[in-house]
């Protein structure tokens, strides 16, 4: 813990390196400029998501246990040199396949910097502020996701897609640099790092994630590969004195429920982010700079709801603030379902507000009842698992949502549809599909009521 004096600059640094992680919500902005350069198709941008993001997934839980085991400080500054390599390595790619690998580098360093930072961030302040300090890192997270598609738009109008990538790297490298200011954290000894259990949760995680992102017969092979890993590392698991991830935790309702909320939460979430831009460009005529100011609102609308989450939280539990940030999230995806090319830009800024609202209410409250049911040495692991979850949801939605708005406007193009009429039709089926996946999920859910309000 440091002294009080510093707090508030130790806790400044450790957001300014974290930030790195939701400014990656400016490559959305990026996305048609990217298509362009590229002479992608709508559904081949979905690999600048999952090669990052799958990559990031394998190894966050990784980064997490890293950090409990080797200091959260370490972690976090290897994390950041990495990811400023990697934003360069984006920012100079001139073929898709360079800039893929460059992501999948990212991921890797991402996955250090925000398997260590939330730990980090609570190690600064005593115990009895922890709902506080995750209250104002998930603000601040908000915030970053907020600013990204406006400065993204920006940078893309005034320099092009590659300076959504490398605007970042001073920022890796400014809050390297000062990280000497951030206190240690002092270590228990006798723990050991689980090298094969690390290698089977990635395996898991990452044949999981790319079975459900590739077609056909590979799609199979990874599936296949996801339940062997995972049957493997729940035995060892099981079996381990030291264990990577308590799944005994996932036998009750109370823990695994608000866990498979998160990746609901962030499946129906991010599928604005993934379509929006096409929608607000392709539809309503917007520039890259507008469409990007349009889906900051969403981010804005979630630092807003994080900065509430945490006295909300105390005054009417975590579950129940958790469980009114669901509604909400899965409210503005039902509602962005009904858009069409007369929606008016004020109705749309709202209903995104709404959703990001919901979202930042979710993770602030979320993350306290998974961090909570830890022990303190294994914060790491914990604070991970908050952004595992948010991750699959992610990954979850480029993949199938980009697949539900594929199937549909090619049905529509086979019929003779205009692109514009086709591209609608795409839309609105993968909107109403999710929106339908999320009320099945929330009535489910409500099968165990006292998850979401306990006595």
């Amino acid at each position: 813990m440091a002294p009080h004096g510093s707090r508030a600059q130790a806790f400044a640094i450790v957001l300014l390196g974290s930030l790195v992680a939701p400014l990656d919500s400016a490559v959305n902005a990026a996305f048609p400029a990217i298509s362009e350069a590229f002479s992608l198709e709508v559904a081949a941008i979905r690999w600048v998501v999952v090669s990052y993001l799958v990559t990031f997934s394998c190894l966050v839980i990784v980064g997490g246990r890293l950090g409990d085991l080797f200091g959260y400080r370490k972690v976090f500054g290897a994390g950041l040199l990495v990811s400023a390599a990697a934003f360069l390595a984006c920012g100079l790619a001139t073929e898709f396949g360079w800039l893929l690998a460059a992501r999948v580098v990212q991921g890797i360093g991402i996955a250090l910097v925000l398997g260590a930072a939330p730990a980090l961030a609570l190690s600064i302040y005593p115990e009895s502020e922890r709902t506080r300090v995750l209250t104002r890192f998930g603000a601040a997270f908000a915030v970053g996701l907020a600013a990204g598609p406006a400065i993204g738009g920006a940078l893309v109008e005034a320099f092009g897609w590659q300076a959504v990538y490398l605007a970042r790297a001073p920022i890796a490298l400014a809050a390297w640099i000062l990280l000497g200011r951030v206190p240690v954290v002092q270590l228990k000894g006798g723990r050991t790092f689980d090298v094969v259990g690390s290698l089977l949760l990635a395996a898991w995680t990452g044949g999981l994630l790319l079975g459900i992102a590739l077609p056909g017969d590979a799609g199979l092979a990874f599936g296949l590969l996801a339940v062997v890993a995972f049957i493997v590392f729940a035995k060892r698991e099981a079996r381990s004195r030291q264990p990577m991830i308590r799944l005994t935790l996932f036998r009750s309702a109370a823990f695994a429920v608000p866990n498979l909320a998160a990746m609901a939460v962030h499946f129906a979430g991010f599928l604005i982010f993934l379509l929006g831009p096409y929608f607000f460009v392709r539809v309503l005529g917007f520039s890259a700079q507008g469409a990007g100011i349009l889906l900051a609102l969403g981010p804005l609308g979630a630092a807003i709801g994080s900065a509430l989450a945490g006295r909300l939280a105390m005054r009417f539990g975590a579950r129940r603030v958790a469980f009114a940030g669901m509604l909400l999230d899965f409210a503005g995806v039902a509602i962005a379902a009904t858009w069409d090319g007369g929606s008016g830009a004020i109705a749309i800024g709202l209903c995104l507000a709404l959703q990001g609202l919901g979202i930042g209410l979710f993770q602030v409250a979320y993350a306290d009842i998974v961090i909570a049911a830890l022990p303190v040495e294994e914060r790491g692991v914990a604070s991970s698992l908050t952004s595992f979850t948010r991750t699959l949801g992610v990954v979850g939605c480029a993949a199938l949502g980009s697949a539900l708005f594929r199937a549909a406007e090619a049905d529509a193009l086979a019929e003779g549809a205009a692109a514009g009429a086709a591209f609608l039709q795409g839309y609105a089926f993968a909107f109403t599909s999710v929106a339908a996946g999320a009320a099945v999920f929330l009535a489910l859910s409500l099968l165990r009521p006292r998850v979401w309000f306990p006595k």
